[in-house]
């Protein structure tokens, strides 16, 4: 979910203040799910999976545009 004014527009997961690319970077690093539930309370399974999920389908883009 994209909001102009949450996070400068950054996607974020269920409309909250988690930017995917943090979620994303913490699984990166290491830490299970989990351990980022445990961290952070208000997320849930559900947005970590959504997270992996949007990764994904970037994944599978052959270009991307960026608009301003």
């Amino acid at each position: 979910m994209r909001d102009p004014n949450i996070c400068h527009g950054k996607p974020v997961a269920r409309g909250l203040r988690y930017p995917v690319q943090m979620i994303l970077e913490l699984l990166a690093s290491g830490m299970s799910t989990d351990e980022i539930l445990q961290d952070y309370p208000d997320l849930e399974k559900e947005d970590i999976l959504a997270c992996l999920e949007y990764a994904a389908r970037l994944a599978q883009l052959k270009t991307i545009e960026i608009i301003d």
